[in-house]
């Protein structure tokens, strides 16, 4: 019963977050805060997405940028000599062919990748977002070396010109959230837990450790693939310094790390801090650079008082308080007056 209440509480919580996301580029029309709103659900979408491996796996990727760019790139060289069509929709209705490529490049990169564990997963995955990078740099035929490449420009009305790659952004963070709470509760995602708590174990229990992993791994960077597919359309031009920065990889890794890796809600919470406090210490303190130390700060204050993320570490410090509020005095039988011990 307590369970079918979380539940139904939990997708009524999401159907109002996801509602008042939908709406907000409909009542607000300042394109300042509707491009605020782009940029904070990339990175919400690749904060949650990046969770489905580095959080319920316990696999930290820090080369999910790679993915971002390749998708970036398969969107900018389909459309390079193609037409975007008059609704301007078409590069987003192949996004989720976009997305199937690079999982399935995921999987033969995390067949390799993830015969490694922790620390020297961590220093595998990177390396290969720098050859990554490396690549887009010296592929001139395909990727425009460092003179970039460019896409058709969106043909969508001035006054709402964010409009749909906001609302497409919204329903890629609706499904990758989505696939994050499938997981959570069903054996997939007891299995990546198990991964997760020791390897070994999960082998010996019957876990299909590597199948669970790969599994894991390939959404995670498909749905990476795809945000790239919409930011590539959506700033008309990919240069490799840009579609393959590690920057991309920190904050989507710092983003689930501040709200609380192998959370649902924590990855988002993470990018809905991070995007607007960035955006506005670089608006304040851009020309001194002064923002990224203050940027530092204040992520460095909240992870030495919230040190497993937000939403667990708050989660923890209400339990700590229930278990040691004193339990409610219970009725007892009033004593027997010497009459009655008599009688």
């Amino acid at each position: 019963m307590r369970s079918a209440l979380a539940n139904r509480a939990g997708l009524l919580r999401a159907a109002v977050f996801f509602a008042a996301l939908t709406a907000l580029p409909f009542g607000v029309t300042a394109h300042w805060i509707v491009n605020l709103g782009v940029f904070t659900l990339i990175y919400a979408g690749l904060a949650s997405a990046w969770n489905l491996v580095g959080g319920l796996a316990g696999y930290p990727s820090l080369g999910h940028a790679a993915f971002f760019g390749v998708g970036a790139y398969a969107e900018a060289i389909y459309f390079q000599h193609r037409d975007v069509g008059a609704s301007g929709l078409t590069p987003f209705l192949v996004l989720p062919v976009v997305g199937a490529g690079v999982a399935v490049l995921g999987l033969a990169v995390g067949w390799i990748a993830m015969r490694t564990r922790s620390d020297v997963f961590a220093i595998v995955t990177i390396t290969l977002l720098f050859v990554a990078q490396t690549l887009a740099f010296n592929l001139n035929s395909f990727t425009g070396g460092s003179q970039g490449i460019g896409m058709p420009s969106a043909p969508f009305d001035v006054d709402s010109f964010e409009r749909p790659f906001y609302l497409v952004l919204v329903l890629i963070l609706a499904v990758s959230m989505g696939l994050t709470w499938a997981a959570m509760h069903s054996g997939v995602g007891l299995s990546l837990q198990a991964v997760a708590a020791d390897e070994e174990r999960a082998r010996g229990i019957g876990v299909h450790v590597s199948g669970v992993k790969l599994l894991a791994f390939a959404v995670s960077v498909g749905i990476a693939g795809m945000i790239g597919g919409v930011w590539a359309y959506y700033v008309s031009f990919v240069y490799p310094q840009f579609a393959v920065d590690p920057l991309i990889t920190i904050g989507m890794v710092l983003m689930a790390y501040l709200g609380g890796r192998g959370t649902l809600w924590g990855p988002v919470l993470g990018a809905f801090i991070i995007v607007p406090a960035q955006q506005y210490l670089a608006y304040q303190y851009g020309a001194t650079q002064l923002y990224l130390i203050a940027y530092a700060a204040v992520f460095l204050l909240i992870m030495l008082l919230l040190p497993r993320g937000i939403l667990p570490s708050i989660g923890d410090r209400l339990r700590r308080r229930a278990a040691t509020r004193p339990a409610p005095d219970t009725p007892t039988e009033a004593p027997a007056t010497p009459r009655e011990m008599v009688s």
